[in-house]
């Protein structure tokens, strides 16, 4: 099998508005106490997506958050042992590397690069 996708984000400049819609639109609810990386939201205006996996384990973790200077998208990560290498294995097949990789204050490092198309991607890891 190949790699995971282990988390989601939608960032936006207005957060907390997203996460009303959001929340609104399939009843998420959001935790904001937890930091995050300042690279990907403002401090404490990243909002974790509560019980949104099923008993089963159906179900995708993800956040919303972002502040006035980041720029609106939507990612999803993909989980591999290596950020750094991971980035450059992007890079090596035609991808652009956009960030990171970027240690959250919870030890997670984070990457983001562009496909060849242009689509933003993020993988995480340890290291």
């Amino acid at each position: 099998m190949g790699q995971p996708v282990v988390h989601f984000e939608v960032i936006g400049r207005d957060p907390e508005r997203l996460r009303s819609y959001y929340g609104d639109l399939f009843g998420w609810e959001f935790d904001t106490s937890s930091p995050v990386s300042e690279a990907v939201s403002e401090p404490m205006n990243y909002g974790f997506v509560g019980g949104n996996t099923t008993g089963d384990g159906i179900g995708i973790p993800g956040g919303v958050g972002g502040g006035a200077d980041y720029d609106g998208h939507t990612i999803f990560y993909v989980g591999v042992p290596d950020v750094e290498a991971a980035l450059q294995r992007a890079e090596s097949l035609g991808g652009t590397r956009r960030m990171g990789p970027a240690q959250a204050p919870t030890g997670l490092v984070i990457g983001h690069f562009t496909d060849p198309e242009g689509h933003l991607i993020g993988v995480a890891g340890t290291a």
